[in-house]
């Protein structure tokens, strides 16, 4: 069974997700939620999913960004957004510190804009301390596109899309973003369309 993905509009998005309980973390209804979040975002296919993505306003979000997503990307591409393979992992009640603030600059989109991309700016390596699916405490350093991943994710989390840190002038549909962004550079779309750098 999938989870519809809600859009952009519906209230649930907009509003900040409540943390769970410990008794919650590990009840059979948050193992059921996360289980059905993988499969969701893996059917999208997508790299995040957090729970309100799928109407639920818990602080719960899923991450994977699988090898053969990345199958299709150049290398150099792969490269410039230090772009490697994350596994499957849960985030409860996640927090993130900035480790490296230095802007970094690529498309973004979201399961739940569907249909358009970006331009968003994000930190370049954060820390997430958080719950795993068993209650357990970790915390993990993420640089590149796993930090920019996880920003996005934590973000939906406190009511916040991307369309609201996106450069306005970027924003496209898919296709014409794949038609007339893809193979640029940052720099060169934004030289494209009249931005500084």
């Amino acid at each position: 069974m999938l989870l519809k993905i809600v859009q952009t509009g519906e209230p649930v998005l907009r509003r900040p997700a409540r943390d769970l309980t410990p008794e919650e973390m590990t009840s059979p209804a948050t193992r059921q939620l996360i289980a059905l979040m993988r499969d969701t975002m893996r059917d999208a296919p997508g790299v995040g999913l957090a729970a309100p993505q799928v109407g639920v306003g818990v602080r719960v979000a899923v991450i994977e960004d699988r090898a053969e997503y990345q199958a299709l990307v150049p290398p150099a591409e792969l490269a410039a957004r230090e772009r490697q393979a994350v596994d499957f992992h849960v985030l409860i009640n996640p927090r993130l510190v900035v480790e490296d603030a230095t802007p970094v600059e690529f498309h973004e989109g979201c399961l739940s804009v569907n249909g358009f991309s970006a331009l968003v700016r994000r930190a370049r390596s954060v820390r997430v301390e958080a719950f795993d699916e068993n209650g357990q405490p970790f915390s993990r350093v993420a640089t590149g596109w796993y930090a920019r991943i996880l920003q996005h994710e934590v973000d939906h989390l406190d009511g916040t899309l991307y369309i609201d840190r996106m450069e306005p002038r970027s924003f496209s549909t898919m296709d014409n973003h794949r038609r007339h962004w893809t193979a640029l550079k940052v720099a060169d779309v934004r030289r494209a369309l009249g931005l500084s750098s």
